[in-house]
């Protein structure tokens, strides 16, 4: 009994271990990001490498918050990523009910060509797409970083997934009482994959948050600037990034998100698990 109790034990310790050992190398980074942004230029600099500033300060976001207008790119940021993750949302949704819940006529076809489109790089398609945003004047607006978003192959994969095993007996139920197919889908069918729905809109918000070709490609104002280009933009005259500053503009532009999945990360991993299983 002690031997198997002291296995067991020794079982455990190894893979809490193992398990902080992880932890700590996923963390470094963020923590150095932290670090870095409370050190002067000369520290960041200093051989050999200074870990820890021997006298931190906030010069780097006092300075970040005096020359770029923070809060206005913050919140540009944050309307681009949730009007794209709303949009994507429902016609993923939408489109994912009607793959697992409507039989028509080329149904398979389309589906495996709306699967192959997963493959073809974004390179690709960034040319055509520019001049189709030019042609609709959309140009240096925030149009062009949702609209051609709203459907995308991963999202529609997903809740087709997610919706196929919900039962016919549930929507036949509702179609006895008179309710019509979008009141199925919003009264039903939204509901019962709102777990699902929450995994893919952090998916998405995330992607949304932290694009970074889109804003550059599209966006030409610095009134319309998005974090990833403002944190881009840090360079001086002479072509020397300011790291402290850019670490500063890093550790803000992660808070949110930050924020975002320690509040949804239990419902986070509920959808993605559940998604991978049905269907």
């Amino acid at each position: 009994m002690f031997t198997r109790r002291l296995s067991r034990w020794t079982g455990d310790t190894l893979m809490y271990a193992l398990l902080i050992g992880v932890c700590t190398f996923m963390l470094f980074p963020f923590l150095w990001m932290v670090i870095t942004s409370l050190k002067t230029a000369d520290e960041i600099f200093h051989i050999p490498m200074i870990v820890i500033p021997a006298h931190p300060d906030l010069h780097a976001y006092i300075y970040l918050m005096q020359q770029y207008p923070v809060f206005r790119v913050i919140w540009n940021t944050f309307i681009i990523a949730t009007s794209g993750t709303v949009l994507s949302l429902f016609f993923c949704s939408l489109a994912g009910y009607a793959f697992a819940k409507f039989k028509f006529p080329g149904q398979k076809a389309l589906f495996s060509f709306l699967l192959g489109t997963m493959v073809i790089p974004s390179a690709v398609t960034l040319v055509p797409i520019f001049l189709i945003m030019r042609d609709l004047k959309w140009i240096d607006t925030i149009l062009p970083l949702i609209i051609p978003g709203a459907a995308n192959a991963l999202g529609i994969f997903f809740m087709r997934q997610y919706i196929s095993t919900i039962s016919e007996d549930i929507m036949d139920a509702a179609r006895i009482d008179g309710a019509g197919e979008f009141t199925i889908y919003w009264r039903i069918i939204v509901p019962i994959i709102a777990p699902g729905l929450t995994s893919l809109g952090l998916i998405f918000f995330m992607g949304a948050w932290n694009a970074i070709m889109g804003p550059l490609i599209y966006l030409k104002s610095p009134e319309n600037f998005t974090l990833p280009l403002i944190i881009r933009s840090m360079t001086s005259p002479v072509g020397r990034t300011i790291y402290d500053t850019q670490m500063a503009a890093s550790v803000i532009s992660i808070i949110p998100l930050l924020i975002i999945f320690l509040i949804f990360q239990r419902r986070l991993m509920e959808g993605i698990a559940a998604g991978a299983v049905k269907g």
